[in-house]
């Protein structure tokens, strides 16, 4: 029932993005006209709007940021030429997404990681959540899996043996608190702070809401070989357009770095 529903809106979100859009100049591999990528408001779209602002000019560089809120809509808008590229997600997201939708799209370059974290208005530490509390989870496949290996991680539940990127509430092996999981469209994870004890939350969209994932966390992801990374993406044979070369030039630069660090202050992690 939720991914007919996510995919209904999906695909009106993208006919309207298609009505609304020129094609010419963005998925069109010419190098004349703007680049239009679209992204995740925090902190994608910030920082491409820093480059924008600060570093495209130079490069010669006409770049466009569109924003979304969603994680189906970005790629849609990509595979059909709507935007040029997309910058929101990561490896494991983009694998899963190209094998149901049947997409091409493929990764150009890694920027920064968004730290998955569990938050909660009603308890301080991860361990004081009381036997049959509720947790809020994200409920597109990758993002699922990777909340509930955070919560594995952290000793509050255990995982089946070789429970891999599509695990769900079903994989749960021992769940000695009795937690009960309520799944929710990513972007919704943090309005239903109050509603729940405690909600795994996505970077971007902690960000979006005024937490502070360095700060406000429960329990954060570690970055250490952390395969989750956020990069700019283009649909398959279009990863050598001459601007979508200058963009992910710029997005690796020492100044983007600079900003990443001095802007998210530990939130947001640069990966290159």
């Amino acid at each position: 029932m939720r991914n007919t529903a996510k995919i209904t809106t999906a695909v009106l979100a993208a006919g309207a993005l298609t009505l609304g859009l020129s094609a010419c100049g963005a998925g069109d591999s010419g190098s004349d006209g703007p680049l239009i990528v679209a992204a995740s408001p925090v902190p994608h779209a910030e920082i491409l709007t820093y480059v924008k602002d600060n570093l495209a000019k130079k490069e010669g560089l006409d770049l466009q940021v569109k924003e979304f809120t969603d994680y189906v809509t970005p790629n849609t808008a990509t595979q059909d030429g709507s935007v040029g590229a997309n910058y929101f997600q990561n490896k494991p997201y983009l694998d899963d997404f190209n094998k149901k939708n049947g997409t091409d799209i493929v990764p150009v370059v890694t920027v920064h990681l968004e730290p998955l974290g569990l938050y909660s208005h009603k308890v301080k530490k991860a361990g004081d959540l009381k036997s049959g509390a509720t947790v809020a989870i994200p409920n597109d496949t990758v993002n699922e899996a990777r909340a509930l290996k955070l919560l594995a991680a952290n000793g509050l539940i255990t995982l089946k043996a070789g429970v891999g990127n599509e695990a769900t509430p079903s994989d749960i092996a021992k769940n000695p608190k009795n937690l009960k999981f309520k799944e929710l469209e990513a972007a919704q994870t943090p309005r239903s702070l109050d509603d729940v004890d405690a909600a795994v939350v996505n970077g971007n969209y902690a960000i979006e809401s005024d937490l502070k994932p360095a700060k406000d966390a429960l329990v954060l992801e570690s970055p250490k070989n952390n395969p989750y990374g956020n990069f700019l993406a283009v649909k398959k044979g279009q990863e050598d357009d001459p601007r979508v070369k200058k963009l992910a030039k710029l997005l690796t630069s020492p100044e983007v770095k600079k900003f990443i660090q001095d802007k998210y202050a530990g939130s947001v992690l640069a990966s290159f």
